[in-house]
């Protein structure tokens, strides 16, 4: 059976691709982490509200797709709606009606630290493209 050769340009644009990955990306793993919580959490209940559960899920897919397009390709309007969910996670207790209960814990903790990597991220490329190196290249010339 003949042996199909790789062409060197698509071994280039492999190479390419993996030195695209940014060191902010450990942010969107991290969040990644906390959706795969969030889609797990209800499970983790003895007796979770529906409500709760739904949105759970929803919120926990949400930022799953966000942190995994992030990591594909970003842009800053992905950090920007997790930030969005973080936000929702943290006071969709109250609006949704499942206060005190394990269930506003779990939103509420998985809501601060999304918010807080989505604010993280965006202000670490707001440093890298105004206040960074390339930023003051630029102002020179």
């Amino acid at each position: 059976m003949p042996r199909l050769r790789t062409s060197g340009r698509f071994e280039r644009a492999r190479e390419k691709q993996m030195m695209k990955w940014r060191n902010e990306s450990a942010l969107d793993l991290y969040n990644l982490a906390a959706a795969i919580f969030l889609l797990a959490a209800p499970w983790l209940f003895a007796h979770a509200n529906l409500t709760a559960s739904i949105d759970l899920r929803i919120s926990g897919a949400a930022i799953a797709m966000m942190s995994l397009a992030a990591i594909v390709a970003f842009s800053v309007w992905e950090e920007w709606i997790n930030l969005l969910v973080g936000c929702w996670l943290i006071v969709s207790p109250w609006l949704l009606g499942f206060a005190h209960t394990r269930a506003m814990h779990f939103s509420i903790i998985a809501g601060a630290v999304v918010a807080f990597m989505a604010l993280l991220e965006l202000w670490l490329e707001y440093e890298k493209t105004h206040l960074g190196p390339a930023a003051q290249g630029a102002a020179r010339h």
